[in-house]
């Protein structure tokens, strides 16, 4: 379950990671339903919050040279984030998308209630799917 939660964790940051096949192979080894979820959920929804707190702290350093963002871009960015409000964190499970979402809302301060709430709900209900489906379709293989 450890190995789970890290790996979770680390697919949830800006580190690559295939913690959905983890998931699959800890099942097939005959892993429990609830804990396997747990460890994943808790693992990926930790480390999506590694990215809201990077947000956050990120924000103090908008007026150096070096900040990734142009104030131009940060403020379309920040048009599109309200124009979508926090339930785009719905999305928070996507690749390529989903890290950057949970990075916005800390920039534009979320506050840690709503977006835990956003981030369970997506990353939850990924892994309760992968879940569904190793049972569905990956159960004859499982030795």
């Amino acid at each position: 379950m450890l190995s789970l939660f890290l790996v979770a964790l680390a697919s949830a940051t800006l580190l690559p990671g295939g913690s959905e096949a983890w998931l699959a192979r800890q099942w097939c080894q005959g892993g429990a339903l609830p804990a396997l979820w747990a460890a994943a959920t808790a693992g990926n929804v930790l480390g999506s919050l590694i990215n809201v707190a990077l947000g956050r702290y990120a924000r103090h350093f908008q007026d150096r040279r070096w900040f990734p963002a142009s104030p131009r871009g940060l403020a379309r960015a920040e048009r599109g984030y309200r124009r979508f409000g926090e339930a785009s964190l719905l999305l928070s499970w996507a690749p390529v998308i989903g890290d950057p979402l949970t990075v916005l809302a800390g920039i534009f301060r979320l506050p840690w209630w709503r977006a835990t709430l956003w981030i369970l709900v997506a990353k939850g209900g990924r892994y309760a799917l992968v879940l569904a489906l190793a049972e569905a379709w990956l159960a004859p293989y499982c030795g």
